[in-house]
């Protein structure tokens, strides 16, 4: 049954799903560490791993259950849910779920993962959950109607949003970390857009930065727990999803800027991460300890130090993609030049 709530009730809503989805995802995670050392899914130490010690790495599994379990008790209560849409992203991120969990337990062939999560991404797209129009200077209105290519322009973005996310798993507590920066900014994006469905959306993020700062305590440096693929790739996912959903369809220009400038950090990341291998003569899909983290880590930051600075980083693009959503664009420009010369500084520096 769908409830009737008004605008005013509604951020009660918002802080009702984050606090249910936090605490959900504080409480299940020594239940994964045990899930996690039941099936073998344990991270060995490797040479360009940051852990001396054998480390559970199922913890996904209580970000998904602070997800997935919020979104069910909660989601039905506003007045514009869509089971269509819902269901969409619900099972698809159920399959990048199963994906993740055997990745982390038989680390699965790259061309399967890959194959699985299009799938996953489909079943979103095909659910009604659509990038329909990028922003064009020489169209009309500066937007340019996508239709036949909206499809494989979702299906791109979902995709890559997804691995982006997993690629920058490599410190204790970045990812959940910067995953919450990024749900916490597409939730006021999805509140400001004034979306018919933007409740919905701004919902389904507080969701996912609940579960992630609940899981926060057992990940952040020194880890007791990794969320691995099974969370890595779920988180990924989600975002990308509902960056879709929420506040791309309220929007009529820059919307896919704006989207990328919130997950940027993750996305350039990755980015740079293509290029170097592509420039190195090194197979696309082959880890390195090229990425923001390691690099800083190299530089002499402690673990904590690093991760710290990257939130800084990630919540700077957040900032600059709502600056610029709300036509504050010389703000957004002074504080991407802020940015750009202390990033430069921080990774010129090299810390004793």
């Amino acid at each position: 049954m769908v409830l009737g709530i008004n605008a005013g009730e509604t951020i009660f809503l918002y802080i009702a799903a984050f606090i249910l989805a936090f605490f959900i995802s504080l409480i299940t995670t020594p239940l994964s560490k045990k899930i996690a050392f039941m099936v073998g899914a344990v991270d060995q130490p490797k040479e360009r791993g940051m852990h001396k010690k054998p480390m559970p790495r199922m913890g996904g599994i209580a970000i998904f259950l602070g997800f997935i379990i919020t979104v069910l008790i909660i989601t039905p209560m506003v007045e514009v849910f869509e089971w269509k849409e819902i269901s969409g992203l619900l099972i698809g991120g159920f399959i990048i779920f199963l994906l993740g969990f055997f990745d982390d337990i038989y680390d699965l062939n790259a061309k399967l993962k890959l194959c699985v999560q299009i799938v996953a991404a489909l079943i979103v797209i095909y659910s009604g959950i659509k990038i329909e129009f990028v922003t064009w200077p020489f169209a009309e209105n500066n937007t340019l109607l996508l239709q036949n290519l909206s499809v494989p322009f979702t299906l791109f973005w979902i995709v890559g949003v997804t691995n982006a996310v997993n690629l920058i798993d490599g410190l204790d507590g970045l990812a959940a970390g910067v995953s919450s920066i990024a749900a916490i900014c597409l939730m006021i994006l999805s509140i400001l857009s004034q979306n018919p469905i933007g409740p919905v959306a701004a919902l389904l993020t507080a969701a996912l930065a609940g579960a992630c700062i609940g899981f926060l305590p057992h990940n952040f440096n020194p880890a007791k727990i990794f969320m691995g693929d099974t969370g890595s790739t779920f988180l990924g996912f989600i975002l990308a999803t509902t960056s879709v959903q929420g506040f791309i369809k309220g929007y009529t220009a820059v919307t896919i800027i704006i989207a990328i400038l919130v997950l940027g950090f993750p996305i350039f990341d990755t980015i740079f991460a293509i290029i170097r291998r592509i420039v190195n003569h090194r197979p696309i899909m082959e880890a390195d300890r090229g990425h923001l983290h390691h690099r800083l880590v190299d530089k002499g930051y402690s673990q904590k130090r690093a991760v710290i600075t990257l939130y800084g980083i990630s919540g700077g693009f957040g900032i600059i993609g709502i600056l610029i959503a709300q036509k504050d664009t010389l703000l957004a420009l002074l504080v991407f030049i802020v940015m750009a010369v202390s990033l430069y500084i921080i990774t010129k520096t090299k810390k004793s």
